[in-house]
């Protein structure tokens, strides 16, 4: 039996296509990955500022008490931030995922293409004109603003002399990021939010709340759910558009269905945690690398490896410089940065 399982496809010229998956390995990234999950949740609960015995997390888990200190803090602190944490990851990894496979554009990510940015821009017309605006609104018009800035960043890419290019659509994304950036901060210093906005900028789970919670849990089990009914189509729009076509793939449908998953999933990742980046870089690289080509399994892992990210990297933070945090994003960035560097480098030498 050889290391890799091929699923033959006909192309439009009469050719077989073929895209390679390693289930064994996708199998063993599943199950290890979902155990190693527990242990960090388990972690995660258990350090921090205030550190708490295994065996009190387990009481406070399931025979809560609220007069006991050490189980208010679990229940009302350590159990969001850890859930929050562990869907944000599943979400801008997969959102990753689906938007590299569909733009075959390895440096595509939700932070680099206008996305976090053009939400972070609404969020700041939200903090100044409407104070107080409940948290099912701010994911709204988080999913708003992710929406334009990607829609920004593709055209203005689309505008340079010889269409749209990986490189051409990072450097958009960056301009356009300064630039929202820059009026967000701008709107922040004469509205006096700054507080609010740095801690949005900065990046963190630290503030999750359950009702937080309620609110995203549907959209972002719904939007996994429909990755997962998109993912072969994903896998033959990364073959090519032609290639898909010529497999009776409608494109334009299913791009359609793409950026809306991506924007549910990002818009909701964002409004919780703010601007943490590089987690639909780095993890779905590492998954393809690990699991073949093949969506079907990129999906479901690039959810399981983004969880694990940023429920470690949020450990992390809190063991960095105890009592204080390290900001979430600047840790995940230190990865990241080098990361996309090698890939531009790499896409640069390709071109």
């Amino acid at each position: 039996m050889s290391q890799h399982a091929h699923s033959l496809k006909e192309g439009n010229n009469g050719k077989p296509v073929a895209f390679r998956s390693r289930p064994w390995a996708a199998t063993l990234i599943l199950t290890g990955g979902v155990f190693a999950l527990i242990l960090g949740m388990f972690l995660s609960v258990s350090f921090g500022a205030a550190d708490i015995h295994f065996a009190v997390v387990w009481e406070a888990i399931f025979q809560f008490n609220p007069d006991i200190t050490q189980h208010q803090i679990i229940q009302e602190i350590r159990l969001p931030r850890l859930l929050g944490g562990a869907m944000v990851g599943a979400s801008l990894a997969v959102a990753g995922a689906i938007m590299q496979g569909m733009t075959r554009n390895p440096l595509a990510d939700s932070g680099l293409l206008g996305l976090n940015a053009g939400a972070g821009f609404v969020l700041a017309l939200c903090f100044a004109f409407f104070p107080g605006l409940p948290f099912m609104y701010l994911i709204l018009y988080s999913f708003l603003g992710a929406g334009v800035g990607a829609g920004m960043v593709y055209g203005i890419g689309s505008l340079a002399k010889g269409g749209l290019t990986p490189v051409r659509l990072v450097l958009a994304g960056a301009a356009l990021t300064a630039l929202l950036s820059a009026l967000s901060e701008g709107i922040a210093l004469y509205f006096k939010i700054g507080q609010d906005l740095a801690f949005w900028y900065a990046g963190g789970v630290a503030g999750t709340k359950w009702f937080q919670l309620e609110v995203m849990f549907p959209w972002i089990v719904a939007a996994l759910i429909g990755a997962m009914m998109l993912s072969r189509s994903i896998t033959m729009l990364s073959l090519g558009e032609d290639v898909a076509k010529g497999l009776g793939q409608r494109t334009a449908l299913v791009k359609l269905a793409g950026m809306i998953i991506v924007l549910i999933l990002a818009g909701s990742a964002v409004a919780v945690v703010g601007a943490v980046g590089f987690v639909g870089l780095i993890v779905p690289h590492l998954t393809r690398f690990l699991v073949g080509v093949d969506y079907r399994w990129i999906i479901p892992c690039s959810a399981i490896l983004g969880s694990l990210l940023v429920v470690f990297a949020d450990l992390a933070a809190r063991m960095v410089n105890p009592p204080y945090e390290t900001p979430l994003g600047a840790l995940i960035a230190l990865i990241g940065v080098p990361f996309f560097l090698y890939l531009a480098r790499k896409e640069r030498r390709e071109m």
